[in-house]
């Protein structure tokens, strides 16, 4: 669990609230947005705060969920960022934590999800203590294949997920440790 916020240069991470309806909806009803992530937006503000409801009782039964990014300099939501506990089995693989994160429309290209990524990740192997993170995505999404890989993640392998081509990424406690030196000072 988030138990303090973290802090970026341009960002701030903290676990999501209701007030982040707003900012959820903005982000999760663009249909560019979910280009690589089942081409569903939601379509209503109730539907962001059930959206927010779930994974605040991720924060509860699973001790970890995504998290709030926000805008240092105006307070603005910008979307999320962090570890989700998969359970079901994805890539033969069950019980482990999924680095994601998804930013409205306007913030990409700014390099705030490798700069969010990269706090997340010195969080969870320092504050967390976790051994290994994973993440997956499409093959055909660049954007994220890069944002993995600077964040430090290695591909392992390609699968098929819902009958898409997925790549699955891996980045262990010691090999990130190799990577960052001695300060452990990535973000």
């Amino acid at each position: 669990m988030l138990n303090s916020i973290i802090e970026t240069e341009r960002c701030l991470i903290r676990p999501l609230s209701l007030a982040d309806a707003a900012g959820i909806f903005e982000l999760d009803s663009n249909p560019n947005v979910h280009t690589f992530l089942g081409k569903n937006p939601i379509k209503t503000i109730e539907d962001a705060e059930n959206v927010i409801k779930f994974i605040q009782k991720q924060y509860i039964d699973l001790g970890i969920g995504r998290w709030a990014v926000i805008d240092r300099a105006n307070g603005d939501f910008i979307g999320w960022t962090g570890f989700k506990y998969i359970i079901e089995p994805i890539n033969n693989n069950a019980n482990y934590h999924d680095f994601g994160y998804r930013l409205i429309e306007r913030y990409w290209g700014k390099g705030i999800a490798t700069e969010t990524g990269k706090a997340c990740i010195k969080y969870a192997f320092e504050t967390l203590n976790l051994e290994v993170i994973n993440g997956i995505c499409e093959v055909g999404n660049i954007g994220s294949v890069n944002v993995l890989q600077k964040c430090g993640l290695q591909l392992k392998d390609n699968f098929l997920y819902e009958d898409i081509p997925h790549y699955w990424f891996e980045l262990q406690k010691t090999a990130w440790i190799k990577q960052t030196g001695p300060n452990n000072n990535q973000t």
